[in-house]
């Protein structure tokens, strides 16, 4: 027999301050906050870390209203109380200034003591108490997918042992270098050689300064990486010259001299090529054309500067020219998307079939098009000289990365154009750097382990892969973040690159998440002292190590490579997690460009996980119809492998905390048949088979909404985050018509509450509602066994959500008969023209007529023609006080032509002199929003969202006017 286990519902399962932890999570996507643990090294998809360390907090505390909605001996008012001191706590939290703030950090710590020691006294006499409700030990926590490290790393900010696996290694390195690794070297000092000050930009601190946390960690990073830079100059220096700023030609710099900005002689930043191909007309067969996405170096203003291709004769040559440049400059030599480009001596169409031929078969050469260098105030944009193509060719790289590239064509393009290994995305000269800088990191190693002991560090001769703790582990860890630096120097350093001319820089290969074809590339000048360079790759991986904590007492972290269908580390731990979404991203095909790079550099420091040549792919949780066959072969492989997975965690997970799950929705998800895909459906699916309930959804913005993303899908805009419980293995069966009972009892209630907020809820964003709504739905659904069609079939995930967004835009009822009209007759005709005569059956059956709804103001007829009015039709000059026919419809619309040409204050006064409707109004703005969202209607869309988004500014302002008189409604005339 199981012993029962005694808790109370968790903050989570009943309210969060939504509002304020978006705000937080959207700041924290934007650019310019500063140094942040997520750059330490690219992943894809990542949570805010705002979001879970709200989530996490918010699972293990004890909600104050417990199971009935009032803790023992409290009021609800007095639990509603305690429950909005503990938002206070999630409001600072969620600050990105308070992120490593001991004093907010050591409040929710000491939070989740006090909520889990009332746990443990709760269960002191179950039989397991002594393991699993010790209230001198904090559970552990676990993320089976752990990817980017988000979530493991708030988790152990807020004082948890950490837990985090993933099948991918470069995941797995990513947690270890976030969690693992600093706990281990707190508070040591550096031991590196200081390198020499040539001026006070990059003197290093002295050996006085504060260690505490990883700081001497960070300072050996970049002492080593300084190191390492001046022995690759010495290697392969020459394969960089500066340039002589009169003439263009090349200029062997010597280390004390590179970033001398005052002399002929400039530090090249980078140098623009350009991809060729043959041109396909016989008469110039022998030419090279460029394949030029634009001919724009700056399109700064007051700075433009373009490259002008010059032809003479069978040849051209490409010259740089600033000022206004002509029309053809902005889109290179491209023809359009079907013709691609144009050959540059002839005008000839080159078609992608034929560019696609020339590269299978070898024949894509590329070309220098500019040389961008350091200048005084700014970029100096010089033409290419034969000599400068002289030295790129001087590079033969003694080794390149031959793992193939997958055949995906949906999100990796080079291959259609014989670029079939990762080696093939570099240059020779990118590759023999890349390589030189890879090695290196191993005599670093070998050069930070002699210096560690001359330091007098431990000697236990433990590496990092046997959980040592000295001289040898801590030469892996300086290896493992300067290995970093190598990854984002080829992340910005290949040939799948771009150059940006509005910000006149470099960036990265990964944009999105794909691997595209580009035409035009910058090849970065890795020993310069800006932009895309050593210097800066190194500093950066120091400085994002710092970001990942402030405090020097922290948790222990633990990562493990580990298949999340058949772990077992989540034994009794809080498990929060961010699954793979389907098939939006391939994590494994995308990270080999990077595990390439780390194995070469980091094996002998990790061998186990570097074992393989390639990211395992086989047991990846990714519905990639290439891997596995087809859809449908590959829909089935992710539902049993999600099924399993999550089987796990339902059984694993302590039982006291519920599970969190994240789940990323693509803006299409959004359907009009409601919120939902093929991929949510079969996740939901896999949730429900293994043993969970859902007991709450919280829609989360979690994306930052202007990301980049392969072509022909969506941006991932936003995150429900699932609140998961086992479900009784004693659950009842019912029928369908009992389940739509129970859900329209249940949920009409609850999305009341959604629209119109509670106590110490926020209301829920119009964009968010359809997610947010599956929270109760599917709470309801979930906690049965089955829910029995007519037929005695178990209904199907898809059908329960089609019922439960049904109850969105349904429930018309509650209106006027001329708004039940309105509402009908928009979602079928939107502002369209349509029949009388169905419009006069729609309007019988509806209890008002068309003549009535007319002269309520809504509707023009004329010619057997039927339209509704838009909000910009409406008459300026409309008195709710004197209108005898007032339609819920013609009120909003009415607010929503005021809010646009009048602005708040105006709209408040309007509400003022209606204030018995403006509850009805914004319901009906909800319920608009949504059927506006469902039909692709974005433009409809936005005047709903707008007005919602103004409603509290809209009521504080009817409330500075106060309420003028009671108005009639439509409810006291007939049709």
């Amino acid at each position: 027999m199981t012993y029962p286990i005694k808790t109370t519902k968790k903050l989570i399962e009943v309210a969060l301050p939504l509002d304020d932890i978006n705000i937080a999570c959207a700041r924290e996507k934007q650019p310019g906050i500063g140094a942040h643990p997520r750059g330490l090294h690219l992943w894809w998809a990542r949570r805010p870390l705002t979001a879970a360390r709200a989530v996490i907090f918010a699972q293990m505390i004890n909600d104050p209203g417990g199971n009935r909605g009032y803790g023992p001996g409290m009021t609800k008012a007095q639990a509603q109380i305690e429950r909005e001191r503990l938002f206070e706590i999630i409001r600072k939290l969620v600050k990105w200034e308070n992120t490593n703030n001991e004093e907010v950090l050591t409040q929710a710590r000491q939070e989740i003591w006090k909520s889990w020691r009332e746990t443990c006294a709760l269960n002191k006499s179950h039989p397991d108490a002594a393991t699993l409700f010790n209230p001198e030990k904090l559970p552990a926590f676990h993320d089976p997918f752990a990817g980017g490290g988000a979530i493991p790393l708030e988790a152990q900010r807020l004082g948890l042992e950490s837990y985090a696996s993933d099948l991918n290694p470069v995941a797995v390195l990513i947690n270890k270098a976030m969690i693992e690794i600093p706990p281990k070297f707190v508070g040591r000092p550096p031991v590196g050689a200081l390198p020499p000050a040539t001026n006070k930009k990059n003197a290093t601190r002295d050996v006085c300064e504060d260690w505490s946390c990883s700081k001497g960690l960070a300072e050996d990073v970049r002492r080593y990486g300084y190191w390492i830079r001046e022995e690759a100059f010495k290697r392969i220096g020459h394969l960089y010259p500066q340039v002589d700023l009169t003439t263009g030609n090349p200029v062997r710099p010597s280390p004390s001299d590179r970033g001398a900005e005052g002399g002929i002689a400039a530090t090249v930043i980078a140098w623009i090529w350009v991809r060729t191909v043959k041109s396909p007309n016989p008469v110039f067969s022998h030419v090279d054309v460029p394949l030029a996405s634009t001919f724009f170096l700056s399109s700064k203003t007051g700075k433009v500067a373009y490259v002008q291709p010059v032809i003479e004769g069978d040849s051209y040559h490409f010259e740089v020219r600033t000022g206004k440049p002509p029309d053809s400059a902005k889109g290179g030599t491209t023809a359009g998307k079907r013709s691609a480009f144009l050959c540059l001596m002839s005008g000839v169409a080159i078609d992608y079939n034929y560019i696609r031929a020339e590269g299978k078969a070898g024949r894509i050469g590329q070309k220098l098009m500019a040389v961008v260098a350091e200048g005084v105030r700014g970029r100096n944009y010089l033409a290419p000289t034969n000599e400068m193509e002289a030295i790129a060719a001087q590079a033969k790289p003694e080794w390149r990365p031959e793992t193939k590239l997958p055949d995906n064509p949906r999100d990796f393009k080079t291959p259609n154009y014989g670029m079939q290994s990762f080696g093939d995305l570099f240059t020779p000269r990118q590759l023999v750097a890349l390589t030189t800088f890879s090695d290196l990191v191993q005599e670093a190693r070998v050069k930070v382990k002699a210096d560690a002991l001359l330091a007098s560090m431990a000697d236990d001769d433990q590496g990092l892969d046997a959980g040592g703790t000295g001289a040898m582990a801590y030469a892996d860890a300086v290896a493992v973040y300067l290995a970093f630096a190598i990854d984002r120097l080829a992340d910005y350093g290949s040939s799948i690159a771009t150059w940006k001319p509005s910000g006149e820089q470099v960036m990265q290969t990964y944009k999105r998440q794909a691997l595209p074809m580009t035409w035009d590339f910058p090849e970065s000048n890795f020993f310069a002292d800006k932009s895309i360079c050593w210097v800066n790759a190194v500093k950066y991986s120091a400085d994002n190590l710092l970001a990942t904590r402030g405090s020097s007492t922290i948790s222990n972290g633990n990562v493990r490579q580990a298949d999340a269908q058949t772990q077992n580390i989540s034994i009794s731990k809080v498990v929060s997690t961010d699954p793979p979404y389907y098939d939006n991203i391939g994590y494994a095909d995308l990270s080999d460009f990077f595990y390439v790079w780390l194995r070469r550099a980091l094996r002998p420091v990790y061998p186990g996980l570097f074992a393989t040549m390639a990211v395992p792919k086989a047991e990846e949780l990714v519905a990639t119809p290439y891997r596995h066959g087809s859809k449908a072969k590959a829909e089935k492989f992710f539902l049993d492998g999600m099924t399993e997975a999550m089987h796990r965690l339902a059984e694993q997970a302590h039982p006291a905390f519920p599970t969190t799950i994240y789940y990323a929705f693509k803006q299409s998800d959004t359907t009009d048949v409601g919120t939902g895909n093929t991929g949510w459906e079969t996740f939901l699916e896999a949730v429900l088979q293994a043993g969970f309930a859902i007991s709450g959804t919280w829609p989360m913005r979690t994306e930052l909404a202007n990301r980049m993303i392969g072509s022909g899908t969506n941006a991932l805009a936003s995150s429900i985050v699932l609140v998961c419980r086992q479900r009784d293995t004693n659950a009842a069966t019912i029928s369908r018509r009992e389940y739509l009972r129970e859900l329209k009892q249940e949920l009409a209630e609850a999305i009341e509450v959604m629209i119109g907020g509670a106590i110490g809820i926020s209301p829920v964003a119009p964009v968010d509602l359809a997610q947010a709504v599956i929270g109760p739905g599917m709470a309801i659904f979930s906690k049965y066994a089955a829910v029995l069609e007519a037929d005695g079939s178990p209904m199907t995930v898809h059908d329960a959500l089609v019922l439960i967004n049904r109850t969105i835009t349904e429930g018309g009822d509650d209106f006027d008969a001329d708004t039940q009209f309105a509402l009908s007759w928009f979602d079928e005709q939107g502002w369209s023209e349509g029949e009388f005569g169905k419009a006069d059956v729609l309007a019988r059956a509806k209890g008002t007529s068309v003549a009535g709804v007319a002269d309520a103001g809504v509707l023009e007829t004329g010619a057997g023609k039927v339209r509704l009015l838009k909000w910009a039709q409406y008459p300026e000059d409309w008195s709710p006080e004197h209108d005898n026919r007032t339609p819920v419809w013609e009120a909003l619309h009415q607010l929503i032509r005021v809010l646009n040409q009048h602005g708040e204050s105006a709209a408040g006064n309007l509400i003022a002199r209606m204030p018995e409707r403006s509850e009805a109004i914004r319901q009906l703005a909800y319920r608009l929003y949504t059927l506006c969202e469902r039909k692709g209607w974005a433009e409809d869309a936005r005047a709903y969202n707008e007005l919602i988004a103004a409603w509290h500014a809209i009521l504080a302002a009817s409330l500075e006017v106060g309420h003028i008189g009671v108005q009639l409604g439509t409810e006291q005339f007939e049709g």
